[in-house]
């Protein structure tokens, strides 16, 4: 899985939506940043639990997303391997099956924001 390429070809799709649906966009647009808000959580935990439900609900896209976003944020690998450990205590073995990807997520974006 190519995480980045991904993330910026959905990315690309989700600029042309936001041309023909632009209510939805910026509805999506403005729930996203408020379910990311420091509040009494940080942001980074809050895309830590993001991500614990991407996991969850098999989502490739959202784990590229969310891992692309806790690279930004300083998230360590000990920090990642524990959404993994914990998205399997509550999934089982598919949830982990993604949480190997989350893994590979983050090692291509770290590569990527090292370079």
């Amino acid at each position: 899985m190519e995480f980045d390429a991904r993330t910026r070809a959905i990315s690309t799709e989700m600029k042309r939506m936001r041309q023909t649906q632009p209510v939805v966009m910026s509805a999506f647009s403005s729930l996203a940043s408020a379910g990311t808000a420091d509040g009494a959580l940080s942001r980074k935990t809050r895309e830590l639990i993001a991500l614990g439900i991407a996991i969850a609900g098999r989502c490739d896209d959202c784990i590229g997303f969310h891992v692309k976003a806790l690279v930004k944020l300083g998230a360590t690998r000990e920090e990642l391997e524990d959404v993994v450990g914990t998205a399997v205590y509550m999934g089982g073995g598919p949830s982990m099956m993604y949480g190997m990807h989350v893994m590979m997520a983050l090692d291509e974006f770290t590569a990527k924001d090292s370079e």
